[in-house]
């Protein structure tokens, strides 16, 4: 992982939590992270992370993750085993 993708896994576990981040920028540090991205249905992506699966919208028509969306890929990303001591 780039220090980018560092900043963004940061924002990830930032309290009180965000509504900010570019999608795409979240997608980039999921690769970096070796997550296998697939498209779904309209604006449905399949993620798949050492295991977990789950299934995300892509924000429209901003690119910005609402809250929402931001929490469940924090739990997502800890359910992977990846987590903000590893920042």
């Amino acid at each position: 992982m780039n220090k980018k993708h560092h900043k963004i896994l940061e924002m990830i576990f930032e309290r009180p939590i965000r509504s900010n981040i570019r999608w795409k920028d979240i997608e980039a540090l999921l690769v970096a992270l070796g997550a296998e991205i697939s498209e779904g249905n309209g604006s449905r992506v399949r993620i798949s992370l050492k295991g977990i699966r789950a299934v995300f919208h892509r924000p429209h028509p901003t690119g910005d993750t609402d809250k929402g969306a931001l929490l469940s890929m924090r739990k997502f990303l800890q359910n992977s085993g990846v987590n903000n001591d590893e920042i």
